[in-house]
């Protein structure tokens, strides 16, 4: 290889030819500037980039005569020049742009590389991103290359010989590092939310941004997790300085964090120097939808700027405007969705432009584009809940997303499905908010060593709330009903899970196999004419008797009552059922007269 001079390009370009940029924090910036010295001289050229970190000067309209940007994945700079048309957008799947290069369906003539020195034996590391860069290098006819004796030298498949590379420049410079983003209260409690979906022994990706950074906030009591994702943040780096991270129990590349490229902090580029425990490989590898499933519980942490109320998922468009890339988001859905125990999670806030647009809606924008199907999805999350779409019907699927869309924007929302015949005609009211939760409405328990879930009673239950019902036995239905009542109706069961719970108040205790959730206790109170008392009941299924479920619910249901201002709280139960009465008992209710000879009240003064 030689050194490069600014008299030197016509050895390694010609008009018409296609220059690839590097990537990420590792984009060449000074050799692209003596690059655009020169660009003069040069006419019909094309520069094909990914995301970058830093300045774009190279979009800069003076440069219309002399080449054409073109990117897979936008940034500010690039994403004006697209609008604008004075650049192209090329949507692909992150897993499979190396294929672009390789198999000549966007030959690459030159590629601007940054990489470390080369070491004893000549090797050069493509330092903190090889995602794309070394399949278009090893494409291209030259590679010119930045060498930086400041570029972390990474480990994995990220290395040039000296001897591949035809010209360089010699640089010594930072590379560049970019803040973690603020999380706010919105942010941080969508990390909460998913964080109650992942489970020690996951393995996980994490996209770029506030969300993702706060879902990784959020892990910190989390063990035994694992790393296969396109980048290595500083939100991960702080789950491996706190132990969190070991990568044991991924099911391949045991031991190893797999990663294709990393920007943040310089305390995160110390750490991936020279550090055997991180590798960088290409997206053709680390996005493989047939690899990521290899990993034991994959659980891809992805966002969007709008899902709509079937599951369609849009993420690179804002209506018609392009705004961002296809990237690897479907590669990891996919992946996770293939994973033993994996989960596919599309988190964001429920609103866009400080609140005034909802990002779940009933129809997607005109000219957006559905990035991920219906069907790739597992669950949504927003700040106001969990919504789980695996193996749902539309009918359900709108009731869930409509639960974690903005309060504001539900009754409009459930009104379109109501026009669009995608929700039964008595399907009238929209989900309210349990605040005397807590900060979110999902209480994990933890019982005998056993994880289960205490929340509201949701509309998308119905189907649920049959499944428990017809589970109980003819004694839980009499003592439950005072009947054996043989069917719940579907227009019955949507009456039970469609409650006002700004008035009465319905919980259940629920178990997550997987996507699925099951009932196994309700616990109710029906607030009477007379606004001062309220009327406890609840059931619990045969198996899981003996658990403390009713305990749980009735002391919960207490507390909600009192934060009401409710004066008092009553029940009738069978006499007949020891096991309810030293419940009711337990909480201090007395013993009332009654007028029914098989059934016995109760009454507690809540003041």
């Amino acid at each position: 290889m030689e050194e490069l001079t600014s008299n030197s390009w016509s050895k390694y370009l010609k008009n018409g030819y296609r220059i690839f940029l590097g990537t990420g924090a590792a984009c060449p910036h000074a050799l692209i500037d003596l690059f655009l010295a020169s660009a003069k001289n040069f006419s019909d050229l094309e520069l094909v980039s990914l995301l970058t970190v830093g300045k774009t000067p190279w979009v800069d309209p003076k440069y219309e005569a002399n080449f054409r940007v073109n990117s897979f994945f936008l940034n500010q700079g690039t994403r004006d020049a697209v609008l604008s048309g004075k650049a192209d957008y090329t949507p692909c799947f992150l897993s499979e742009i190396p294929a672009l290069f390789s198999d000549n369906v966007i030959p690459v003539d030159v590629a601007f590389v940054q990489v470390t020195p080369p070491d004893a034996q000549g090797y050069c590391s493509l330092g903190v991103s090889v995602d794309i860069v070394k399949t278009a290098a090893q494409s291209a006819k030259h590679i010119v290359a930045q060498i930086n004796d400041q570029m972390p030298r990474t480990f994995g498949q990220c290395y040039l010989h000296r001897d591949e590379i035809s010209a360089f420049i010699a640089v010594s410079e930072p590379i560049p590092t970019v803040p973690v983003a603020e999380l706010d209260e919105t942010t941080l409690q969508i990390g909460k939310y998913v964080s109650l979906l992942i489970e020690d022994g996951c393995t996980l990706q994490a996209g770029i941004g506030r969300i993702p950074d706060a879902v990784l906030h959020k892990l910190h009591g989390h063990n035994d997790l694992g790393v296969h994702t396109e980048m290595f943040s500083d939100g991960l780096l702080g789950l491996y300085k706190n132990g969190n991270i070991t990568n044991r129990l991924k099911g391949i590349n045991q031991g190893k964090a797999i990663v294709s490229f990393c920007f943040g902090s310089k305390e995160l580029y110390d750490f991936v120097d020279n550090n055997p425990h991180v590798e960088f490989h290409g997206t053709a590898y680390v996005n493989s939808p047939s690899v990521i499933a290899q990993n034991r519980k994959m659980v891809s942490i992805t966002s969007a700027t709008q899902v709509d109320l079937t599951g369609q998922i849009v993420s690179d468009s804002v209506g018609g405007r392009f705004y961002s890339g296809i990237g690897g988001q479907v590669d990891f859905i996919r992946g996770a969705g293939m994973s033993k125990g994996g989960m596919p999670i599309i988190a964001m806030p429920s609103t866009a432009v400080d609140g005034s647009v909802s990002r779940i809606v009933s129809v997607i924008s005109p000219g957006a584009g559905v990035v991920a199907t219906r069907g790739d999805v597992h669950y949504v999350v927003t700040e106001f809940g969990i919504a789980t779409l695996r193996g749902r019907s539309i009918r359900e699927r709108v009731m869930e997303l409509i639960q974690i869309a903005h309060p504001t924007f539900r009754d409009q929302l459930l009104d379109d499905m109501l026009q669009a015949y995608k929700v039964p005609s008595y399907q009238r009211d929209t989900p309210a908010q349990v605040e005397e939760l807590g900060d979110t409405e999902l209480v994990k328990l933890e019982i005998k060593g056993e994880e289960y879930f205490l929340r509201p009673v949701h509309p998308s239950d119905q189907r649920r709330l049959q499944g428990f019902f017809y589970s109980h036995d003819n004694a839980t239905l009499l003592q439950r009903y005072r009947s054996e009542p043989k069917k719940m109706g579907t227009a019955q069961a949507y009456r039970l899970v469609n409650t006002d719970l700004s008035k009465d108040m319905a919980l259940c205790i629920v178990e997550r196999q997987g996507p699925r959730e099951v009932i196994l206790a309700v616990g109710r109170y029906y607030l009477l004419d007379d606004g001062e008392r309220a009327e406890a009941a609840f059931v619990v299924h045969e198996a899981m008797r003996g658990q403390g479920f009713a305990s749980l619910l009735l002391g919960k249901l207490i507390d909600i009552a009192r934060r009401r201002k409710i004066k008092f709280m009553t029940a009738n139960v069978r006499s007949d059922n020891p096991s309810m009465r030293r419940v009711f008992e337990k909480f201090h209710f007395q013993r009332e007269p009654s007028e029914d000879p098989s059934g016995l009240d109760y009454l507690l003064s809540l003041e």
